[in-house]
């Protein structure tokens, strides 16, 4: 089965939509459908850009698309009851075993606190999901009432994630408005993840860079 039809299943869905407006009722950023997509295709680009397989490529893709589902049951150890989720999902879909096992371990370990890097799948969800900040994602329209989060996601305008030709560097740089966000802001909510991040790019035997407009800061 392929990440194509992976995103047509009804049941995947709804557990997506489900999960991203239980988020949204405590708060959260966006975690829908232009969060689990631009995760896939950064997971792809990684893995397809260090040379991984088509399939195992494909097996990233799926693995992004279905990363936060368990935000379904809870925020708290989502990442664990994600997985467990995605196990149960892919199994009735007769995915191989070795397949579910590559996918759920990738989903289990992607949340920083409780997530390693435990394979170059795992490695890969991890700087696609990590990475992904930006001012569409915040849901709240007043300016006024913006919390931390929102303030340093609306203060990015420009995110990009990229490995550099010799594929011993991949670098996040984004442009950050600090009108809204101070840079020390970011690294106030964000240091644990690009700590994980660092751990991530290790194991795909790549060094992480963190360029904060045209600063390297990590």
């Amino acid at each position: 089965m392929t990440y194509e039809q992976i995103r047509k299943e009804p049941a995947i869905l709804t557990y997506v939509k489900t999960a991203d407006d239980t988020l949204a009722e405590l708060g959260f950023t966006e975690h829908s459908f232009a969060h689990v997509t631009m995760v896939a295709d950064r997971t792809e680009y990684i893995l397809e850009t260090l040379g991984y397989s088509k399939r195992m490529v494909e097996l990233g893709k799926i693995a992004g698309f279905l990363h936060d589902i368990g935000n379904l049951i809870n925020r708290v150890e989502h990442s664990q009851s994600g997985a467990i989720m995605a196990f149960r999902v892919l199994d009735h879909l007769d995915f191989p075993p070795e397949e579910i096992a590559t996918i759920v371990a990738a989903i289990g370990n992607h949340d920083e606190g409780t997530g390693v890097p435990v394979s170059p799948l795992a490695a890969a969800l991890i700087l696609a999901d990590k990475s992904d900040v930006r001012r569409s994602r915040v849901r709240n329209r007043e300016i006024a009432k913006f919390d931390i989060h929102d303030r340093v996601n609306y203060s990015v305008t420009k995110s990009e994630l990229k490995i550099n030709e010799a594929q011993t560097l991949i670098k996040l740089k984004l442009q950050v408005d600090t009108h809204f966000s101070s840079v020390m802001e970011y690294f106030e909510i964000f240091m644990e993840r690009m700590i994980l991040c660092r751990k991530a790019a290790d194991k795909l035997g790549l060094e992480f860079k963190l360029i904060i407009n045209e600063q390297q800061v990590l």
